[in-house]
């Protein structure tokens, strides 16, 4: 599982159904922006590892101005992006291989259980759509940005 987490002062997602028409999908304040992906080896001791890392993160700055407030401290919320662009290997040639991707029919369940996990954890969740044309939005808080991987 990989995941890249920018903390972000705002965030939303727009999908696009047909051309020319967006719709927002999901819109956040304060938190984070995750990009998720998914390998075919992934499960639930990856889901709730990252579940459990992204929420205790202590990032957000406190009154002495240091990195040392959670997500929960500040009241903030997560926007989860699906993004298997993350497996891309680039080693060889010019053209992106996918093949560390999950497929759809077992990156849709990770993705949804990983969704379910962080709202179990107590905090809000907006999401874009899986598989969707998606154009994302985002203020970034810092920047503070993480990759994570499991």
């Amino acid at each position: 599982m990989r995941l890249v987490l920018q903390r972000v002062a705002q965030a939303s997602v727009s999908v696009r159904d047909t051309p020319g028409l967006e719709r927002t999908s999901g819109s956040i304040g304060r938190g984070f922006l995750l990009l998720v992906a998914f390998s075919h080896t992934d499960g639930d001791a990856e889901l709730d590892w990252m579940a459990d890392k992204v929420v205790g993160l202590r990032v957000f700055s406190d009154a002495d101005g240091k990195m040392n407030l959670a997500l929960a401290d500040v009241g903030g919320a997560i926007l989860v992006v699906s993004q298997f662009t993350l497996y891309g290997d680039v080693q060889k040639g010019r053209r992106p291989s996918f093949i560390d991707a999950a497929r759809p029919e077992l990156a849709v369940p990770l993705y949804e259980r990983f969704v379910a996990q962080l709202r179990a954890r107590g905090v809000q969740v907006a999401t874009g759509e899986f598989g969707a044309s998606m154009a994302v939005s985002l203020v970034n808080d810092g920047p503070v940005t993480l990759w994570l991987e499991r």
